[in-house]
């Protein structure tokens, strides 16, 4: 079976979309039951589980089938030609006993690290999939770390009432002292020179395991599932080829650390579509490894397709980055909608990435009541919530010019066309570095009602066409720093103090082209070195 994406010529450019081929599988169905499997809660059923996945693998494949109940189980490792389908009535409960997910050997945030086994796991298979309407629940309350300033008074004594362990100012609350422990040390579990799997087991409980992860695997269907709970990431495909991932449910609270839905890593061919996502972190995100690891890998996300989708709660609803080491390219975004997310469309990187992200095409998104930027491109990620929580303070990052090496990260060739946002903290923010702007931007056709209107700095080659910006606040309306060859062409807005703020001496050729600048106050301000000739009105 191919599945072949066919969407609008003028919309990608005359790109061709990637083919993803889903896996095939023999109709013999094995039920765990067979296999001494038994749902009452209690019985732990690992051995049972992944013995029916074994017999099904040797037998040349076909269904493993979870029936009605709860079977409470620990890891249980996918086989090449194996669907492990989930009944509607089953729920796939992970125990929350850490002895049951021994140390292995993964990866963490784009580097390789010792983590906890994940719940669900496969390296090396080919044709698997997890398919039905049941539930997989990865039990991560019992795992996850908890900030004190995102609960509710009474969640908060609940929570600690219940055991574990807080951080010395009372404000995070862990679930074991090897947990506690863990935040303690520097880069925990990451696999370098003379550490070893024994000098990490000191703060075991720390180093979460991703609810799933598949590795090196080809030919991957995940269809119907709702996957909650998730002690870290919920779904992490890495360096897998030919995934599908289709009417997926991905469900964690929304205060779950590191919570996020799905994080693709150094995929390629791959179709995500018909899928909700109302996760702690981001909602759909693109990865390819972290900082010389990533690079060293060289291998990045790329042709991939993503479509109808819904994300609910999130950092981002789309993401790139942070760790985009190993680049991102060729991915289709469309027909999406996020409602209540951080930030809407989110790529993000820093400096000691390298990798470079580019043939990006967005199209036909809906958002709604987004607590950050709707649009965000940054090239200064902190590693922090896209949103400060109630009396955090940040401050701007020091801007300085820098060499260019292989690892500075790359942002270019964006085209974003038909978004419609109602309500959003900011509208359009582009942040680069002065030693690599972010470059080549189409933004085309947009509605965008928010607090703030469009920021710019350290960019080149940006062209906003066809934007009707409706702000709060309009003194400016548009700022723009220290960028070159930026284009507002048919911009719409009632009114402005300010129309724009030109800042910085490393400036040129900002053009206006069918605006009327009338409806503002006051047209052209500068500051900081800027010259008001380099911007023209037409």
């Amino acid at each position: 079976m191919i599945i072949g994406i066919i969407l609008h010529q003028t919309t990608l450019n005359a790109q061709h979309l990637p083919v993803v081929i889903a896996p095939k599988f023999k109709v013999d169905t094995i039920n765990i039951k067979k296999f001494g499997a038994i749902a009452d809660g209690i019985t732990l059923n690992t051995k049972s589980i992944n013995d029916a996945i074994n017999a099904c693998n040797k037998n040349g494949g076909g269904v493993v089938l979870i029936p009605g109940g709860m079977w409470l189980t620990g890891p249980i490792v996918l086989k090449s030609n194996v669907n492990l389908h989930i009944n509607r009535d089953a729920v796939l409960q992970f125990t929350s006993d850490f002895t049951q997910y021994p140390l292995v050997q993964g990866n963490w945030e784009g580097l390789p690290a010792f983590r906890n086994q994940s719940p669900l796991s496969a390296d090396g298979a080919e044709n698997i999939a997890i398919t039905g309407t049941g539930i997989v629940d990865g039990f991560g309350d019992a795992w996850r770390m908890v900030k004190k300033d995102k609960l509710t008074e009474t969640q908060w004594k609940k929570l600690i009432a219940n055991g574990g362990v807080l951080s010395d100012d009372k404000k995070t609350w862990y679930p074991s002292q090897k947990s506690l422990l863990g935040n303690t040390v520097k880069e925990p579990g990451v696999i370098k020179s003379g550490i070893t799997i024994k000098d990490v087991e000191a703060y075991k409980d720390f180093l979460r395991p991703n609810l799933l992860v598949f590795s090196n695997c080809k030919k991957v269907l995940l269809e119907g599932v709702t996957f909650q709970n998730s002690p870290a990431w919920c779904l992490h495909p890495l360096l897998c080829e030919n995934l599908t991932v289709r009417n997926v449910y991905a469900k964690n609270p929304w205060y779950a650390q590191n919570g996020d839905g799905i994080d693709i890593e150094s995929c390629k061919n791959v179709l995500v579509e018909n899928s909700t996502f109302d996760v702690g972190d981001d909602g759909i995100c693109i990865k390819s490894g972290r900082d010389e690891e990533g690079r060293k890998r060289g291998m990045p996300t790329q042709d991939a397709i993503i479509r109808n989708c819904v994300v609910y709660h999130a950092h981002g609803g789309f993401v790139i980055g942070s760790e985009m080491s190993g680049g991102a390219k060729n991915i289709f975004v469309s027909n999406c909608t996020f409602i209540g997310t951080d930030v809407g469309l989110r790529f993000k990187t820093t400096r000691g990435r390298g990798g470079i992200v580019e043939k990006i095409y967005v199209n036909d998104i809906a958002m709604k009541d987004i607590l950050g930027e709707a649009i965000l491109f940054d090239m200064y990620y902190m590693a922090k919530d896209p949103v400060p929580l109630a009396g955090e303070k940040r401050e701007a990052p020091k801007v300085e010019m820098l060499p260019v090496t292989d690892a500075t990260p790359q942002f270019r060739d964006f085209h974003v066309k038909n978004i419609v946002c109602y309500g959003a903290e900011k509208g359009i923010f582009i942040r680069g570095l002065p030693e690599m702007n972010i470059k080549n931007i189409e933004l085309e056709n947009l509605v965008l009602q928010s607090k703030i209107g469009v920021q710019c700095e350290e960019a080149t080659d940006v062209s906003i066409k066809n934007l009707k910006l409706i702000a709060a606040e309009t003194n400016p309306l548009i700022n723009i720093q220290n960028s070159n060859n930026i284009l507002f062409e048919k911009l719409s807005f009632n009114n402005a103090e300010l129309l724009v703020n030109v800042v910085g001496d490393r400036n040129s050729k900002i053009k206006f082209t069918n605006v009327d600048p009338s409806k503002a106050k006051n047209k052209i301000a500068s500051s900081f070195g800027a010259n008001e000739n380099i911007v023209e009105f037409k």
